[in-house]
């Protein structure tokens, strides 16, 4: 497929397919992975493309080395991704840690699948937004965003790459098998259209360049590994030169500004969609391919004349807490539907703290959700 990032052009797509277009606009250098259910149409567009402008294609033995290449390829100064699904994720998780602590720029695509292990790999599922936040041990921070969109795919790959440049960490593009298997018209855009930031760089000819030292908004430059500067970079705390240190007070340092560099954020980060919530007492909480079904289950809920909205959260984390907390006092019910047994509804929950009752419906047999199912159980929450 010829495509030419840049123009505005309605092309017909496939998710998986907008998403290695948003790479490639977002000038990602270098993709790093193994082929899974259901991601690898990524790969297998980008194997193609990348080299084509410049870039690099590697297929690596496992999931576990995918991302110390991608980690490596990205010190080294390139704009780097990977792709899996659920098993693949979780073999990740160690090399994403150290991702986070060395504040390593770069993108990790999931292709959610029903689990947990094998489980079902060619069907949908969001069984990974827990696994997103908290996968990888210790405290840290984590981006991570959920298309609904074929064309979100596509700007939300620039967006995910944007986020991880700017912040120095790792960002997460949380899809699901329903999204990344559709195919809809989509107009691309241009990065600029996107917003699209860079990382920062150290000034030339620095006497001290402190790779992981406090700035004014709590991102260090990065130079390229191999370059003009000289650093160390570890999986051990470490102090502001990227040494292992055990001193208290720089281990708290480390952790904190790592931590705060999202969490101090958070109102700017987190980003939501609204649906008919002008005057809704029932609000709908959903993501991915089961916002799309709520928007239907809302217009459903209103003609039986039940004043329903929906709230989509476009960024999963950090989640848009204050939102929800700003609507609270108008609701009587909030009902969380999402394809596992119940994992960002525990999100809900604790934003809301009991001041509104949160219901989860959940699916897990491989099945997109039906608009009427969500619909019965609202109304029936709802006393109707």
């Amino acid at each position: 497929m010829s495509v030419q990032i840049g123009r505005r052009k309605v092309i017909f797509l496939q998710g998986n397919e907008a998403c290695a277009l948003g790479a490639l606009a977002a000038g990602v250098d270098l993709f790093a992975g193994y082929p899974i259910t259901p991601s690898s149409e990524i790969a297998e567009f980008l194997s193609e493309s990348l080299p084509l402008v410049g870039g690099r294609f590697i297929q690596m033995e496992d999931e576990i080395a995918s991302m110390a290449a991608v980690i490596g390829a990205s010190l080294g100064g390139a704009k780097a991704m990977t792709a899996t699904s659920g098993p693949g994720f979780s073999l990740m998780q160690e090399n994403i840690g150290f991702a986070c602590i060395a504040e390593v720029p770069c993108v990790i695509v999931n292709v959610q699948r029903a689990g947990p292990s094998t489980g079902l790999p060619t069907q949908p599922a969001q069984m990974d937004v827990m696994q997103t936040r908290w996968g990888t041990h210790g405290d840290h921070s984590i981006i991570a965003l959920s298309p609904t969109t074929v064309l979100e795919c596509f700007t939300m790959t620039i967006e995910c790459v944007s986020l991880a440049e700017r912040y120095r960490t790792p960002v997460v593009l949380l899809m699901d098998e329903v999204v990344a298997h559709m195919r809809e018209n989509a107009s691309l855009l241009g990065p600029a259209d996107c917003g699209m930031a860079s990382r920062p760089r150290p000034a030339a000819g620095l006497a001290d360049y402190c790779p992981f030292g406090a700035s004014g908004d709590g991102v260090p430059p990065l130079a390229a590994f191999g370059g003009e500067y000289r650093f160390h970079v570890t999986g051990l705390t470490h102090d502001p030169h990227g040494f292992p240190t055990m001193v208290p007070r720089e281990v708290d340092d480390n952790i904190r500004r790592i931590v705060s560099k999202v969490e101090s954020r958070v109102d700017e980060l987190a980003s939501y969609e609204e649906f008919m919530l002008e005057d809704a007492d029932v609000l709908l909480v959903a993501y991915g391919s089961t916002s799309r079904v709520a928007k239907a289950s809302v217009r459903e809920l209103r003609r039986a004349g039940v004043r329903a909205g929906l709230l989509r959260p476009r960024t999963i984390w950090p989640f848009s807490q204050k939102r929800l907390r700003e609507l609270a006092p108008r609701l009587r019910l909030v009902v969380v539907p999402e394809m596992n047994l119940g994992q960002l509804v525990l999100e809900v929950e604790r934003a809301l703290c009991g001041a509104v009752p949160v219901r989860h419906v959940g699916r897990v047999d491989g099945n997109l959700f039906d608009p009427g199912e969500i619909t019965a159980f609202a109304l029936r929450e709802a006393g109707r």
